[in-house]
């Protein structure tokens, strides 16, 4: 599943993030959208585990700012 998180000031780094991200989906992708405004997430997570494990890093996510985008899988993987 995509998410897309709209940046406050006091959210840390893709980098931490992807830490975080990591020791719960190996294969999760943090990155920044163009504009810098908003960190897309993608993982497997629910949309409340992907608050709790941003809100370890410190970083106060209001579900309000979290979207989670429709699926794009093309089931080709089979997974």
């Amino acid at each position: 599943m995509e998410f897309h998180i709209a940046l406050t000031d006091a959210c840390p780094g893709p980098d931490v993030i992807q830490d975080v991200m990591f020791d719960i989906d190996p294969n999760a992708v943090v990155d920044l959208d163009m504009s810098g405004l908003v960190m897309r997430i993608s993982s497997y997570v629910t949309v409340s585990d992907l608050i709790e494990l941003l809100r370890r890093t410190g970083w106060a996510v209001a579900p309000e700012q979290v979207v989670q985008l429709p699926t794009i899988c093309c089931g080709g993987c089979s997974g």
